[in-house]
């Protein structure tokens, strides 16, 4: 099969569906950039290492170099993502379908960022591609539970390993400066933090940016009639466009989950938010090596749970903990169920 650019652009001048299908796909990355990204670096910005804007900034590159280093490296995430659902073989059908899962993700991250929550976009996609595909086959036909199995296990690894490693990381890190001036401590968290920051967007884009390549190459896939289960090579044209809007996403903004994350949840010094960056780092690491669909939203406020129960468990502000706990749960139901009724409304659309 032809993936070079020059043949998608044509296939969607000749294909409006498709267009529409991928302008969504480019339109969740957008939203991904301006909410999930700022989780990366909202420890950076409460402990006042960076303004917000150079943290922002920072972000967008080192998102982009995430997407693309690591998916030159390992591209499984977005393999995972890809034969998650299959859609059947009517190539309008899957696309009219897809489209309209694609729809509902940018109204469920939408709503969420306008409150403030720091939803998973992970979790959205994933719910959306299922209600969706589920809605199209009026069964779970369309579902792959050997791939989708992964996500199960990403929620309980992102959540347990993301805390344990907080809880490590900083006792270690409490250890090994116990006896150094807090003046000397100070200057070296301040530009550690800075590195930890970067780690995190690296990984945040390495992360999420390969589930919505996997969204885009499902989409030529099915345009082609091409089973899911093939293997084919990540395009460098693909990661390049993934990565260009999710940083740019990024340069948006997203100070509300920055205030959610890093401010209201637990209040972080700079030794504690660099703990908690680079354990958050090191978990989405380990998931993405193994090709495990994480949330990184999960992984970086697990981890500063972690790092505030190293002080003590009251250090947590668990009325924030449970709102975000809720938006976590709701999301498969709530996201899933918008997929599945926009695909309805889809069908008796386009069909």
């Amino acid at each position: 099969m032809d993936l070079s650019f020059s043949s998608f652009w044509n296939q969607m001048l000749d294909n409006p569906l498709l267009m529409l299908a991928v302008i969504l796909t480019l339109g969740v990355i957008l939203v991904n950039g301006w909410t999930d990204a700022p989780n990366a670096i909202a420890t950076c910005v409460v402990t006042r290492c960076m303004s917000a804007r150079a943290a922002i900034w920072m972000a967008a590159v080192f998102n982009f170099l995430g997407v693309f280093i690591m998916s030159m490296l390992n591209a499984t995430v977005a393999e995972t993502i890809t034969k998650m659902v299959d859609f059947g073989t009517n190539s309008h059908e899957a696309i009219v379908a897809l489209s309209a899962a694609l729809f509902a993700i940018v109204v469920w991250a939408t709503l969420a960022w306008l409150f403030g929550i720091p939803t998973s976009e992970s979790h959205a996609l994933i719910a959306g591609l299922t209600g969706s595909a589920i809605s199209l086959h009026g069964s779970l036909a369309g579902v792959n539970g050997s791939e989708w199995v992964k996500v199960i296990y990403g929620m309980v690894i992102s959540v347990f390993l993301g805390f344990g490693l907080g809880w490590l990381v900083c006792k270690l890190v409490v250890l090994l400066f116990r006896s150094v001036n807090r003046k000397y401590t100070e200057t070296f968290f301040r530009y550690a933090q800075i590195v930890g920051a970067a780690c995190m967007s690296f990984m945040h884009g390495a992360q999420d940016g390969q589930k919505f390549m996997g969204v885009i190459l499902l989409c030529v896939l099915m345009i082609n009639g091409l089973s899911t289960d093939v293997s084919v090579q990540m395009p460098v044209w693909l990661m390049m466009l993934c990565s260009v809007v999710m940083g740019l996403g990024t340069s948006v903004g997203g100070k509300k989950i920055i205030k959610s994350v890093g401010m209201d949840m637990v209040k972080l010094e700079k030794y504690q938010g660099f703990s908690a960056d680079i354990a958050a780092s090191i978990s989405l690491l380990i998931s993405s090596v193994f090709g495990i669909p994480v949330s990184t939203t999960h992984a970086k406020t697990t981890a500063i749970m972690g790092v505030g129960a190293v002080r003590r468990i009251s250090a947590i502000n668990f009325s924030v903990v449970k709102e975000m706990a809720t938006a976590w749960i709701l999301t498969f139901p709530g996201c899933g169920l918008i997929g599945f009724i926009m695909t309805k409304i889809f069908m008796a659309i386009f069909l």
